[in-house]
């Protein structure tokens, strides 16, 4: 038992390296998946609902920290047993979907990191996996770090970008060679708080090279607080990604006045698009099927079923479902196939510690 009074969370094993070489990833590049998000190192432990309510926390969410909620990471390192993961939704997914095409450097990632400990610690784990790594260092931030609290295998997030709230134009530019070899981009909507204007910029690239742009909703308080950078990036969105909270969030702001999650993704698929193409709109609803809107239909799409006694850890099974399904987007394998490997990764992820990565992928 942990200090907290809750059973302590399955110990994770030690983190492999990627898969070899898979028949399907010699016809794509190196490179063809690009990523632009917050690298963070999670901080994950078990706690009471007491310790959420201390601090105005909960259950289910994500909140970037504000001065009250500072002191908790010193509190959960010293008063529990923690464990550290790589972090940040758009490294996770990148990671994993890595993780799947199983030759190296297929994706790369691009974020801020500080000149620490940590930031190695970031860098090493993420090579480990075979991803791309091209930090941006900070010479004074700290490398970010996000609070995993977990009760009764729900979550929630409390996250301090330090370092990576101050990713620069100047990385961007220095680097653009590397978002020409890309293909496909994804970026959570996370870094909507630190660099909307980079986001757009390669938003708009791949609309101008016919190339294909995703994003991720990520949270509820994106649609809200960040809704006039969200709108300025979602005419260039080919693909978006949230779950039935951020979906009907969204509703919310832009008044559709409705959380009928059918209607919600058929509105959001109609919202104003820069391209010629279809917006495809993916929601996730746990363990509900996932409704994904496609060419003016709905369909649902079952997840696989676990056991509650398999459950050891939710916290980045959203971005372990989004990895999944960019492993076969890339490869221009159709919906079924990128739903089919997303559930896989998802059903994985929650089994483990974090988005962690403990054997070799045997999806096929």
């Amino acid at each position: 038992m942990s200090d907290s009074g809750e059973p302590l969370l399955k110990k994770r094993k030690v983190e492999k390296q990627s898969t070899p070489l898979k028949e399907c990833c010699k016809e794509i590049t190196e490179g063809t998946l690009f990523g632009l998000g917050n690298p963070l190192l999670d901080i994950s432990t078990s706690v009471t609902k007491d310790f959420l309510d201390k601090y105005d926390l909960e259950v289910d969410n994500a909140i970037l920290a504000e001065d009250k909620h500072k002191p908790i990471y010193n509190e959960i390192v010293q008063k529990f047993d923690v464990h550290y993961t790589p972090g940040g939704a758009t490294q996770n997914s990148l990671r994993i979907a890595q993780w799947i095409l199983g030759k190296p450097n297929m994706a790369t990632f691009f974020g801020c990191v500080g000149k620490d400990e940590f930031g190695k610690t970031l860098l090493n784990k993420a090579k480990a996996s075979g991803l791309n790594v091209n930090y941006d260092e900070n010479d004074t931030e700290a490398t970010g770090t996000c609070a995993v609290l977990i009760t009764d295998n729900h979550r929630s997030l409390c996250a301090n970008l330090a370092a990576a709230n101050y990713y620069t134009n100047k990385h961007l530019d220095k680097n653009w060679d590397q978002v020409q070899k890309a293909n496909f981009f994804y970026s959570a909507g996370y870094h909507l708080t630190v660099n909307p204007e980079a986001m757009l910029k390669i938003a708009q690239y791949s609309n101008g090279e016919k190339k294909t742009y995703c994003f991720n909703l990520s949270a509820p308080f994106i649609s809200h607080v960040f809704k006039e950078p969200l709108m300025k990036l979602l005419p260039y969105v080919d693909y978006l990604f949230g779950n039935e909270t951020e979906a009907r969030e969204f509703s919310k702001q832009q008044n559709y006045g409705t959380e009928h999650l059918k209607e919600i993704i058929k509105k959001i698929s109609e919202e104003k698009k820069i391209s010629k193409k279809t917006r495809v709109v993916i929601i996730t609803q746990g363990s509900e099927p996932t409704l994904i809107y496609k060419d003016g239909e709905v369909k649902e799409y079952p997840v696989i079923p676990i056991r509650e006694d398999d459950i050891v850890d939710t916290n980045g099974a959203g971005d372990a479902f989004v990895g999944g399904f960019l492993s076969q987007l890339v490869q221009r394998k159709d919906i079924e196939q990128c739903v089919k490997c997303a559930n896989y990764t998802a059903n994985y992820c929650i089994r483990q510690f974090g988005t962690s990565i403990n054997d070799m992928a045997d999806f096929k």
